[in-house]
């Protein structure tokens, strides 16, 4: 059995080649540092059975192995593509359970694809950002075209199938402004876990020597925040409002990422999600060719580890530019981020957003600090009671009735702190619903 430590990969089997041409996305641009995709971006099967072979391997102690697909469109690749990823996956596991996550952006996802998701077990992410008006305003086909009614046709497709979808809500300048909305769309639509990403690029001035106009944190040369990108402040109002509506009514029904690891780092659990986790957890990005980058959001050429085809997966991972890299999150802090109480719900965000200055004027802070710290500080008081339902054996959406039930017996309670609560739990007052 390996000792290596484990590593998460997520393939990008058609590169950066997508049948959409979102306004915001970072990636499409990627093509500029290959440019031999013109012609050959498709995954090869040499490079896919390489991959399959030594992810599993690298993973070898685990009992579940999570592979994940993403674009680009990853549709674009075709089906028998991921009939041959299933194949190969069988042929490789040993004792492992094998799972696949699948990021998209639902334009070709039809029947066919939804009996393969369902047969196979697939989680499928797919990329919606709200109702039409919301949704349509940045993600365009290439012809300038709305998308927002093909998305809806494939979730429809999908719940007619039975298969497991979550939504991915990237939110930008537009959306932003409308959170009520947008999450009761996103209920309504019946998505039962949302994840919801914050978009900021910066776009240099003048393009760099690989073609690219957005630029890495790292860049010292002018460049300026895009307008699609949202506002910092305006990103914790979103998150604060819908946070209040979810945690008056949909606790335990619907979940939200960025909900569920904060309340986790409340709980003195680690994070669920990179971002708010205390380092980057080698979780890297595979390009088509088999070239593997430190992360999704840094496929630039300074952070390429190197090629699946000259050395392993296991080996990449385990390579000091590799656990460097993680560690940074850490080590690179600003003094405002070591001093601020929500360190351990934050930990300063990702890398990625670290262009700004403190307010000390200190390089590399966070330029979501300040939404981050008006959803710390606007959600603690209902995290730490979420907590302490938790470790007093109790769901968490309890805390959807904990108001109610406080008002209704504080009218006719008469006992004191030791004395046993009228809710019927057997625990004394002070340890349960705690009314006086």
């Amino acid at each position: 059995m390996s000792t290596f430590k484990p590593c998460h990969v997520m393939a990008k089997p058609s590169s950066s080649v997508c049948n959409l041409d979102c306004t915001y996305c970072f990636y499409l641009e990627k093509e500029n540092l290959y440019p031999e995709r013109k012609s050959r971006w498709q995954m090869s099967d040499e490079t896919l059975e390489a991959y399959i072979e030594q992810y599993i391997d690298a993973n070898s102690g685990n009992e579940s192995i999570e592979f994940s697909w993403q674009g680009g469109e990853p549709t674009l690749m075709g089906l028998d593509f991921f009939r041959k990823a299933v194949e190969l996956q069988h042929k490789y596991k040993k004792h492992h359970r094998i799972t696949n996550a699948f990021q998209t952006n639902g334009l070709l996802v039809d029947d066919e694809w939804c009996q393969f998701f369902k047969q196979h077990n697939f989680l499928i992410g797919i990329s919606i950002d709200g109702p039409a008006h919301l949704h349509d305003h940045f993600r365009v086909t290439r012809a300038g075209k709305a998308s927002h009614e093909k998305v809806m046709a494939a979730i429809t497709k999908m719940k007619k199938h039975g298969v497991d979808f979550n939504t991915l809500t990237v939110l930008n300048s537009e959306n932003v402004k409308y959170p009520e909305e947008v999450y009761d769309f996103l209920v309504g639509i019946g998505s039962t876990f949302l994840q919801f990403i914050p978009i900021v690029e910066r776009t240099a001035k003048q393009e760099t020597d690989e073609g690219l106009f957005l630029v890495s944190p790292e860049y010292q040369a002018e460049a300026d925040v895009t307008e699609w990108s949202v506002p910092s402040l305006a990103y914790g109002e979103f998150l604060n409002r819908v946070f209040d509506r979810w945690v008056k009514k949909d606790v335990g029904r619907i979940y939200v990422n960025t909900f569920d690891s904060t309340l986790a780092t409340w709980c003195n659990e680690p994070s669920g999600i990179c971002v708010q986790s205390e380092t980057c957890g080698h979780a890297f990005i595979l390009e088509s060719n088999g070239d593997m980058y430190n992360c999704d959001h840094f496929v630039y050429p300074e952070h390429k580890l190197g090629n699946i085809h000259s050395a392993s997966i296991q080996a990449l991972n385990q390579t000091d530019k590799a656990v460097q890299f993680g560690m940074d999150k850490k080590d690179k802090l600003t003094l405002q981020c070591r001093r601020c109480p929500y360190r351990m719900q934050c930990h300063g965000g990702c890398p990625k957003h670290r262009f700004s200055r403190s307010e000390a004027g200190q390089e590399g802070h966070s330029y979501f600090c300040a939404g981050y710290y008006a959803f710390f500080s606007h959600t603690e008081a209902k995290m730490k009671q979420m907590r302490d339902l938790l470790m007093r054996g109790r769901p968490a959406s309890d805390i959807i009735y904990l108001d109610l039930q406080r008002k209704m017996v504080a009218n006719t309670f008469t006992g004191g702190r030791n004395s046993p609560c009228p809710c019927g739990s057997g625990k004394k007052v002070k340890r349960c619903c705690q009314i006086v």
